[in-house]
């Protein structure tokens, strides 16, 4: 049974976890209408596991005697500038949503709940890798500079990135 505590802050965090695939949701359009289809379907690939781990703590709530909240959502922004902005958003959205994750993770400790604890440890290990991830695209864009051809070679590139880890075969 969870305690009203873990349960307003798990609800807190489907809501950052809804923002987040709403955030990327957002970005794959701006991508896509820029002509880059690999960093398209990138951010749609990454908007759909964003509410994959937002469903992965609704049933959780759900199953520990809570009540998952659905709220409304902050409308995320439909212009990122240049694509270096955009991964520099999208990098310090990941550093945000790790902050919220160890808060979350912090809460369950004060209140001595191992069982939600133990279900966040994933989340934990899942935003080492999505900060991981972030920063050496934000590396590769910072290396590429304005290079219109560097640019051009970086879709194709986050292409295959989609391709390995959705499993797809690679073009």
């Amino acid at each position: 049974m969870l305690s009203k505590v873990i349960e307003k802050a798990l609800n807190d965090q489907i809501r950052v976890e809804a923002e987040s695939s709403q955030i990327y949701l957002a970005m794959a359009c701006w991508a896509e209408v820029q002509g880059f289809e690999g960093v398209a379907q990138f951010m749609y690939a990454h908007s759909d596991e964003e509410r994959m781990h937002m469903l992965k703590l609704v049933k959780f709530v759900n199953e520990r005697g809570g009540h998952a909240r659905v709220s409304d959502l902050k409308e995320p922004p439909a212009k990122f500038g240049s694509f270096k902005d955009m991964f520099q958003t999208l990098f310090d959205h990941e550093v945000m949503v790790s902050k919220s994750i160890n808060d979350l993770v912090h809460i369950t400790l004060e209140e001595r709940d191992y069982a939600t604890h133990n279900f966040l440890q994933w989340y934990v290990s899942e935003q080492i890798e999505e900060e991981a991830l972030a920063r050496n695209i934000l590396d590769k864009i910072n290396l590429i500079g304005d290079d219109k051809g560097g640019l051009y070679l970086f879709d194709n590139d986050v292409k295959q990135i989609v391709a390995q880890t959705s499993g797809a075969p690679q073009q």
